[in-house]
């Protein structure tokens, strides 16, 4: 038996890297896996990797799965997704809010037009789709909502910066998100708790090599011995969507960190284990 058999899944930004991943490890475990992206075909985006490909994988190993192409920034393309995933498949189970952009600038370069955006797709996207599942989840009394965060939600801190630090790399705008989606899934966690819904989020405890980060230069390549392979995010979420309410719910920790302490894994390294995480990991 699989871990999911049976439940319905929503994974977003599976055309490609850790929701991909995600989205195959959910249905090789026996779950019916919707897969969210606005890549549809091959060729559609300059990044290897569709949601076409990614079901195909799927199918071809024997799970199920259906591609819903969805900008997620939109908020009428959320609502679709869910009533899509409820008509296809039934009442969601699962919700995985795993969908990135990342533009990397500046505060004072930062176009408002793109700062909006990727606000809308990192941190509004997961509040809108929570919301919608939890009409499912609540009235039952099970669910689960993972968040996907990062280790850029890990502050500077207080100055005086040395120079790599005031140099930086533009990344505010996306560690205020993914601050942000921190605290929502604690405060979620919080308030749905007694109707036996989950809301747990977790990051990379190391990079994980993805066309993004090689993109972004953030690792060396798709084989850097230094960066986290995409299985063990994949294996991470499984555990945060199938563990009991009581012994998840509510946690903010790291791919790694979290495997460990269930026995998933033996050795961990990285944010998590060999240093603390964000404020809201060891809340």
């Amino acid at each position: 038996m699989g871990k999911l058999d049976g439940k319905v899944c929503i994974v977003t930004g599976t055309s490609r890297g850790i929701g991909a991943e995600i989205a195959r490890l959910f249905a090789a475990e026996g779950g019916k896996v919707i897969c969210a992206a606005r890549t549809m075909k091959e060729g559609d985006h300059q990044y290897e990797g569709s949601l076409e490909s990614t079901v195909a994988e799927i199918k071809n190993a024997g799970g199920e799965a259906t591609p819903v192409a969805v900008d997620l920034s939109i908020e009428e393309d959320c609502l679709r997704l869910v009533q899509t995933a409820r008509d296809t498949y039934g009442p969601i189970d699962v919700m995985v809010n795993n969908a990135a952009l990342t533009y990397f600038f500046p505060i004072k370069d930062y176009p408002t037009a793109r700062w909006m955006r990727s606000w809308a797709v990192n941190f509004h996207a997961p509040f809108i789709l929570s919301r919608e599942v939890l009409a499912d989840m609540v009235p039952r009394g099970s669910g689960s909502i993972v968040n996907i965060s990062s280790g850029a939600a890990i502050g500077p801190g207080r100055g005086p910066y040395d120079e790599a630090t005031r140099r930086g790399y533009g990344g505010t705008c996306y560690g205020a998100e993914k601050a942000a989606l921190e605290r929502f899934t604690q405060g979620l966690a919080a308030e749905v708790y007694d109707a036996g819904v989950s809301v747990t989020c977790f990051s990379p405890s190391q990079v994980v090599p993805t066309a993004g980060t090689v993109h972004h230069k953030l690792v060396r390549g798709m084989d850097d011995p230094n960066s986290e392979p995409t299985s063990v995010m994949a294996q991470a979420a499984l555990l945060l969507a199938t563990e009991p309410l009581e012994k998840v719910s509510g946690r903010v920790t790291y791919s790694q960190e979290i495997l460990k302490e269930f026995g998933w894994i033996e050795n961990a390294v990285g944010i998590g284990v060999d240093f603390k995480g964000s404020g809201y990991s060891r809340i």
